[in-house]
């Protein structure tokens, strides 16, 4: 890892506090950075206009008693890495070739959406038992590391 990795997980962490899930252990936050310039950013909250579950005082998932990494589908926010990338289509800019900077390792959704973006390579710090987002990386030989 080089300087430019530490500065952009740093501005990764800094990204995850702007989080609007209710669970004070989800602050996630993704940068997609090409040729050293940062081209999104995104953090897990919900779609724009929609109450967060902060602002609705509940986690949904919490309260229909489902656990971590399962029926992902049933929750309000969008996950970060995902953020980011429809961020860079809205704006209309192109991350094919680019890296991802990841508070944590994306789950298996997120990773097929990395791989389809064309994402060249993926950096996060914190692990995710997402053993299938592993294979799908490995599969397309998508450079992924974590930050230590």
């Amino acid at each position: 890892m080089d300087k430019w990795d530490k500065r952009f997980m740093d501005l990764a962490e800094e990204i995850s506090h702007w989080t609007s899930c209710y669970k004070p252990n989800r602050s996630i936050g993704a940068i997609i950075v090409k040729n050293k310039r940062i081209v999104t950013t995104g953090y897990n909250g919900a779609p724009a206009g929609m109450d967060s579950c902060k602002e609705r005082g509940e986690c949904m998932r919490v309260n229909l008693g489902i656990s971590s990494g399962e029926r992902q589908e049933l929750c309000y926010a969008i996950h970060a890495e995902q953020n980011a990338i429809i961020q860079a289509a809205k704006l209309g800019v192109a991350i094919d070739g680019a890296t991802m900077y990841c508070t944590h390792q994306p789950c298996a959704i997120c990773a097929k959406m990395i791989v389809n973006a064309g994402i060249i390579r993926v950096v996060y710090k914190h692990p995710y038992p997402d053993d299938f987002a592993k294979k799908i990386f490995d599969s397309v030989e998508i450079q992924i590391e974590q930050y230590k």
